[in-house]
């Protein structure tokens, strides 16, 4: 009877342990896939494209809808980040920021990472033409093809790599403004600028993270800052003109009628902040006052775009 009783408990044993095996892969495969997407890029990708969705006029809080739109919009960007990460396999391995990620690393195979790239990609835009409408479904095609295959392996090419990589990064912007317009007809003015706005602030945001980043990138042969000499005073002037051009961008959604005058102040103080940022980096040319233009960014992009939608007009 003992023995019958020690043979049972070393089944079951055996049992929880093959179950918790398996839940503990089941829970490492989610998390690469969520490395795989790099879900907090594509989150602040969606966030952008919900944001301008709610901004098109006489467009309101259609929960179904906007749930709908988030999925859509995280399958095309994931589908766009998971075929980057299959394409930068090798120099991702040899960059200390991305040597984890799971294709680099060798958890996940190439193949798979296409695979899924193809399934989520073609869902996603499906789905922008299944439930909004054929020119939000075309535009999310079209940025998601320039972000992987002409952005991504143009980076090791030239620096005009970030000027191409502006286009999918903005786009979202207009891909919700779009998608806005489902139950009637399509007015191109308030994407365009809402994308605009989103193009220009690329600048300064992304080549504050080159230069931090600039040992990494150089180590693999991306060509990221405007300066082939890399951090210069010229990669910082480029970061002040385009803060620059920002101010009277950040006018327009006031003028064509998308928001209100307290917008537009918020959108010029933002801008002048994004500039006084962007001059301290000229003046002390240091990896601390690139991070600040950094980290600028980052909070400047929500402030604009939930000003925007808090003063909306129509």
């Amino acid at each position: 009877m003992g023995s019958f009783n020690h043979r049972s408990s070393e089944v079951m044993g055996k049992a929880i342990n093959t179950s918790a095996s398996s839940s503990f892969a089941i829970v490492a495969k989610v998390k690469d896939y969520f490395q795989l997407i790099k879900f907090t890029l594509s989150f602040t990708v969606v966030f952008s494209c919900v944001i301008c969705f709610l901004l098109a006029p006489g467009n309101g809080y259609d929960l179904k809808m906007i749930i709908i739109l988030f999925v859509a919009g995280m399958l095309v960007s994931g589908s766009a980040n998971a075929i980057n990460q299959a394409v930068e396999k090798d120099t991702d391995a040899q960059m200390k920021r991305t040597k984890s990620r799971p294709v680099a690393d060798g958890r996940m195979s190439q193949q798979e990472a296409y695979t899924f790239a193809f399934i989520a990609g073609v869902i996603g835009v499906f789905m922008m033409w299944y439930f909004f409408n054929l020119s939000s479904a075309l535009v999310s095609a079209f940025s998601l093809f320039v972000y992987a295959y002409i952005y991504t392996p143009l980076k090791t090419k030239n620096s005009i790599a970030v000027l191409v990589g502006g286009f999918p990064g903005a786009l979202p912007c207009l891909i919700g403004w779009l998608a806005g317009f489902y139950n009637q007809e399509i007015s191109w003015t308030g994407g365009l600028i809402l994308f605009a706005i989103q193009f220009l602030w690329q600048f300064p945001h992304f080549w504050a993270i080159a230069w931090v980043a600039h040992s990494d990138y150089t180590k693999v042969g991306f060509k990221l800052l405007p300066s082939a000499k890399g951090p210069t005073k010229f990669t910082a002037l480029q970061a002040i003109m385009y803060s620059v051009l920002m101010i009277p961008v950040g006018i327009l959604p006031y003028y064509f009628q998308l928001s209100g005058q307290v917008s537009m102040w918020i959108l010029i103080a933002c801008n002048l902040f994004m500039v006084f940022q962007s001059v301290r980096l000229y003046k002390e040319m240091d990896v601390k006052a690139a991070r600040r233009v950094m980290f600028s960014s980052y909070i400047y992009l929500p402030i604009v775009l939930l000003a925007l939608l808090a003063d909306k007009l129509h």
